[in-house]
C-alpha cells in the first residue's frame, strides 16, 4: 500500500519536512508519495530572497545563548533545536556541497554568500529522491469528506494525502507567497491561532518635513538603543522618510511593537556616544565655544555630526542645546518616541500563528490528526541573524518526523 503525503509551501520547512519523509524507508515501511504545493510559480522565493544580500543561514553562538532568541516560545523551540540545532545545520548544508564559513559577528554564511546554489542542489535532491512539487496550487482549505482544495491556473482541484505539512509561512512579503492567507481556514476549523504582527520591523516617527526630506536613507552608526527597561543593545540603524529601520531597530522590534499595542506610544533612548561617559562628554562640552557654531562644538569636542547631530536639532529645545550639562544628558539619552510599527508586509518576519498549545510534541495539531504545521506559520519569533531560518528548518524537519511517525502508527 502506498500512502500520500501532502505538504503544502514550499520554503525551508516545507522543503526540510519533504527530505525527512522521501529518505529510504525503513524496513516495514509504506512507500510513500510526498508533494510539494506552492502557490507561487517556484519555490522558496522567500528564502532566495532572505539571501540576496548574503545567505546568513545561522549562527555559532552556544546553543544556550542561540535558544535564549526566542524570547518567550525558548522553551517550545529548545527541543526543535536539540534535534537539529545550528552544527546540524551547517553539516546538512556541507552534505549539499555547500560550504560555509563563520563571520567576525558569528553569523554563519555558505562561502558563495547566495541561497541559490544552495536551494538549487537541494531540489535536484529532492527530484532525486522522487518528490512531487505543483507550483501554482494554491490552498483553499479542506472540502466536506476531508479532501484538500487547490485552486490552480487549470480550475480548482482537490486531493486525498494521508497526512498534511502545513508550512505556509507568516504574514510578511506577500509578492514572495507569505501573505498569511491561510490563517482564516484554521480558524474556521477551530485552531488556536494568534493574530500575525510584524516582527523585525521599522517604525514611523513624526519627523519635521526638514529632517525627513535630508536625512532619509542616513545611517545612525556607533549608537546603543534601549526600550522597555531592557539593557540597552549597540548597533546602527537607518532614517528613512516616514521613521527608522535596520539591524539594531529589529533587535528591539518586539518591545517597541508590544509597547504600542499596550500604551498606544513607545520610545526608544538613544546614546549618541556610547564610548564617553556623561561626565566625561560633559566636561568637553564645557568647554569655552569661542565663535565656533554649535556644530563646529559637538563636531571637535564630542565627535557628533550629520545625522547625529541633527537628531539632537530635531527633538530638543534650543536652550537645551546651549547648555553643557543638559546637551550632554541628550546626547547620551536621547528618546525618540515611535508612532507606529511598519506595515505587515514591509516587515522581515511576523509573530504569532498558530498556537503551540494546539500541537502535540510531534507538531500534530491535537484537533486535526494527520495535519502537521512547521516553519514561520508558528507562533515564535526571532530577531535576524540566522535564528529565523534555523528554526523553519529544525521545526520542518519535526513535522516530517512526526509524519512518519503518525503514518506509522495507522497501518
Amino acid at each position: 500500500m502506498i500512502t500520500r503525503v501532502a505538504i503544502i509551501g514550499g520554503g525551508p520547512a516545507g522543503l526540510m519536512a519533504a527530505e525527512v519523509l522521501a529518505a529510504a524507508p525503513d524496513a516495514g515501511e509504506q512507500a510513500r508519495v510526498i508533494e510539494i504545493f506552492d502557490a507561487m510559480p517556484s519555490l522558496g522565493r522567500k528564502f532566495l530572497m532572505a539571501g540576496k544580500g548574503g545567505m546568513n543561514i545561522t549562527h555559532a553562538e552556544p546553543l544556550a545563548d542561540f535558544v535564549g532568541r526566542y524570547g518567550e516560545r525558548a522553551a517550545q523551540v529548545a527541543p526543535l533545536l536539540d534535534a537539529f540545532g545550528p552544527t546540524q545545520l551547517r553539516e546538512w548544508i556541507h552534505g549539499l556541497g555547500i560550504a560555509t564559513f563563520v563571520g567576525t559577528s558569528g553569523r554563519v554564511f555558505p562561502t558563495e554568500m547566495k541561497a541559490a546554489p544552495l536551494l538549487r542542489a537541494w531540489l535536484h535532491r529532492l527530484r532525486g529522491q522522487g518528490v512531487q512539487f505543483h507550483v501554482r496550487h494554491r490552498w483553499l482549505g479542506w472540502a466536506a469528506d476531508g479532501s484538500l482544495r487547490f485552486a490552480t491556473p487549470a480550475g480548482a482541484v482537490e486531493i486525498k494525502a494521508d497526512a498534511v505539512i502545513l508550512a505556509l509561512g507568516g504574514g510578511s512579503w506577500a509578492k514572495l507567497g507569505s501573505d498569511g492567507r491561510w490563517l482564516p481556514l484554521l480558524v474556521e476549523r477551530g485552531v488556536p491561532v494568534a493574530p500575525l504582527k510584524p516582527a523585525n520591523c521599522g517604525f514611523d516617527v513624526a519627523w519635521s518635513a526638514y529632517f525627513s526630506e535630508r536625512f532619509a536613507g542616513a545611517p545612525v552608526k556607533a549608537v546603543t538603543a534601549r526600550c522597555a527597561g531592557l539593557p540597552p543593545k549597540q548597533g546602527e540603524f537607518n532614517i528613512t522618510a516616514t521613521g527608522i529601520e535596520g539591524g539594531l531597530i529589529y533587535a528591539l522590534a518586539a518591545p517597541l511593537r508590544d509597547a504600542l499595542a499596550r500604551d498606544g506610544t513607545a520610545r526608544l533612548i538613544l546614546d549618541l556616544a556610547p564610548g564617553r561617559s556623561l561626565e566625561r562628554l560633559t566636561a568637553d562640552l564645557a568647554r569655552p565655544r569661542g565663535r565656533d557654531s554649535l556644530a563646529n562644538h559637538l563636531r571637535r569636542h564630542a565627535a557628533i555630526e550629520g545625522v547625529k547631530a541633527a537628531l539632537l536639532r530635531e527633538f530638543c529645545p534650543p536652550a537645551e542645546l546651549n547648555a553643557a550639562t543638559t546637551l550632554a544628558a541628550a546626547i547620551k539619552s536621547l528618546p525618540l518616541t515611535v508612532t507606529a510599527t511598519r506595515p505587515i508586509d514591509e516587515a522581515i518576519s511576523t509573530a504569532g500563528g498558530v498556537a503551540f498549545e494546539a500541537l502535540d510534541g510531534d507538531l500534530m495539531l491535537r484537533d486535526l490528526p494527520g495535519v502537521f504545521c512547521a516553519g514561520e506559520m508558528l507562533d515564535w519569533e526571532a530577531p535576524t541573524g540566522g535564528y529565523l531560518l534555523t528554526a523553519c528548518f529544525a521545526s520542518g524537519r519535526a513535522a516530517g518526523l512526526g509524519a512518519r511517525r503518525w503514518l506509522e502508527s495507522t497501518d
